[in-house]
């Protein structure tokens, strides 16, 4: 069985959207791409750190899921990163209310022995230091190494990032990420540029309308699976990521066209995330729900025509 690490937070969200609202609930980039990734046939572990407020009960999920917790430090003296966020009409914008980082402004990530010749790593949204401290403890020059950031690093810490950038195989990013990180606005061109700052592969996320992934030449266009209701969009990204991640781990066949299969992965399961607030979706999502949304996926984007000459 493939090793997959997954490195990033482990947290409380409040969640405000035209649907409702939450108190605090568990959240964090690990929780949604553990359990996205948990769906596959791997066997993965979470490095991440907590609070002694963080609940025994949001521990025993992961390890349910057969998620390895053993380096998901506990400063019982300490409290959980908190994130709370209200969204816009539209589910595409929000406005950060309250950012603490808690025990997290001092994470010195450490990836247990066991794991640091895993096949897949994925280094959650988390300070480009910090990932790259992440990136010197692993032992396998053949790991795929999956980045996924964000636009406050770019704009805090611009040359670090470009630093992590240079040494991973993949980037996932959205398309506004995409556009101020290369100063392109056509996506195609943002990720030539991209291309040229070291990954291989380059995935640009577009929410609703679904991603773009690029390898130089090739390009795949996959799209957004028309949902009914969208309640909550806070993890759809890590969720992504965690399928995306999973399938490649599970398969461990790294060519473009595997790429594909795994982008339609990643994107079956954010169009779950998004169904309920938080990880709720998640935790109780079952294998004949997946086979029943790849097919809605595949049903989607088959068509006939005949070409006349």
């Amino acid at each position: 069985m493939s090793k997959l690490v997954i490195v990033g937070t482990v947290a409380f969200d409040a969640v405000e959207t035209p649907f409702g609202k939450t108190d605090k609930i568990l959240g964090g980039s690990a929780s949604y791409i553990g359990f996205s990734a948990a769906q596959f046939d791997v066997d993965s572990a979470i490095v991440s750190v907590v609070g002694g407020d963080f609940p025994q009960n949001y521990l025993d999920l992961f390890s349910k899921r057969n998620i390895d917790i053993s380096s998901i430090e506990v400063i019982k003296e300490g409290k959980t990163f908190f994130w709370s966020g209200r969204y816009h009409n539209d589910m595409n914008s929000r406005d950060t209310l309250v950012t603490e980082l808690n025990v997290l402004e001092n994470f010195q990530p450490i990836v247990p022995n066991t794991y640091k010749d895993a096949k897949v790593l994925v280094l959650g949204n988390l300070h480009p230091i910090v990932q790259s401290s992440v990136l010197d403890q692993m032992k396998n020059d053949s790991t795929l190494v999956i980045l996924d950031t964000m636009n406050f690093w770019m704009d805090h810490a611009l040359s670090d990032l470009l630093d992590v950038i240079k040494r991973v195989d993949v980037i996932t990013i959205n398309d506004e990420e995409a556009r101020q990180l290369t100063g392109e606005h056509s996506l195609v061109a943002a990720a030539k540029k991209i291309h040229t700052m070291g990954p291989e592969y380059v995935v640009i996320k577009k929410g609703e309308h679904g991603a773009l992934l690029f390898n130089h030449s090739n390009v795949f266009s996959a799209p957004g699976l028309p949902l009914e209701s969208v309640f909550d969009p806070t993890g759809a990204g890590d969720t992504f990521a965690g399928g995306f991640a999973g399938f490649l781990a599970q398969t461990e066949n790294i060519t473009f066209e595997n790429m594909k299969k795994a982008v339609i992965y990643g994107s079956t399961m954010a169009s779950f995330c998004v169904e309920k607030f938080g990880t709720d979706r998640l935790e109780s999502l079952q294998p004949n729900e997946i086979r029943s949304r790849l097919k809605a996926f595949k049903e989607l984007t088959q068509f006939e025509i005949e070409l006349t000459s």
